[in-house]
């Protein structure tokens, strides 16, 4: 039987080359999209597109409804990738700019996650996979709210996977360092709409570090890597017997990972403020 899988956020970048590759092994992909344009796109290549909005409670149960309505009921895998960063000293974000991330980058996932479990038990197997990131084992500057959401999926998906054992159904995380993505372009009207950056304090240093990240194209950051390097990692969570509880995706990740593991905290705060 051709298994199936739902992906989040397949407008462009890790999702859609994670649709692509999916595709390519075999699998029937529903890629689903925030926005209906990016979902006709998608249509338009040949692929199942509803449309799902972390933010936007009626698009997940549409959007999911959607999906199972084509299945007859079953879904072999869910990857939980949709996000966006809002970029900007902690000091400077407004608790609602943080209450819209946590919507985006966590509640929703929480959400379509509930409405699939039932389904997956029901099936006696299943794969939930969480895109976390390499922010989500350590912190740097300017990241703050990306970064404690991908903390929060974290702890959900641990706390997960232990409480799954022997359901069947296997809960992975992808912790993911530097990929090619519109992550950074994507993140600048999130930035605009919640940091009053000329006000702050630390105006300077936004002129000299934030923003010239930010709005200047400065080639690959070090250790990029291509999408489809995550798109494999999905690959062994999704296909492997036995997945690991989490796969690292780039050389930063791996050497994050053992720094929380080997370093000191003193140590650790003074190698991520250098950025």
């Amino acid at each position: 039987m051709t298994r199936t899988i739902l992906i989040t956020g397949c407008s462009s970048g890790i999702g859609y080359d994670a649709a692509h590759g999916m595709r390519a092994r075999g699998w029937r992909v529903f890629a689903s999209c925030r926005q209906q344009a990016d979902c006709d796109r998608l249509k338009a290549e040949g692929f199942a597109s509803p449309r799902i909005d972390y933010t936007d409670k009626d698009s997940i149960e549409s959007g999911l409804a959607e999906v199972l309505g084509a299945t007859g009921g079953t879904l072999d895998a869910l990857f939980n990738n949709g996000a966006h960063a809002t970029p900007g000293a902690l000091e400077d974000l407004p608790t609602d700019a943080l209450r819209a991330i946590f919507e985006a980058n966590v509640f929703g996932w929480h959400e379509l996650t509930r409405r699939l479990i039932p389904v997956m038990r029901a099936q006696g197997h299943g794969r939930i996979v969480n895109h976390s990131s390499v922010l989500g084992l350590v912190v740097m500057p300017w990241r703050a709210a990306y970064s404690a959401t991908k903390f929060a999926v974290e702890g959900l998906t641990d706390t997960l996977r232990v409480e799954m054992a022997g359901t069947g159904i296997h809960v992975v995380a992808l912790n993911t360092g530097p990929v090619t993505s519109k992550i950074r372009v994507n993140s600048i009207p999130h930035f605009e709409r919640w940091v009053d950056w000329q006000s702050s304090p630390r105006a300077a240093q936004y002129r000299e570090k934030l923003l010239k990240r930010l709005y200047e194209s400065r080639g690959k950051d070090f250790f990029e890597l291509p999408p489809s390097a995550v798109t494999a990692k999905l690959i062994r969570a999704c296909e492997s017997p036995r997945p690991r509880p989490r796969y690292y995706v780039t050389t930063a990740t791996h050497l994050m990972g053992a720094a929380r593991r080997l370093l000191t905290t003193r140590r650790l705060d003074w190698l991520v403020a250098k950025g």
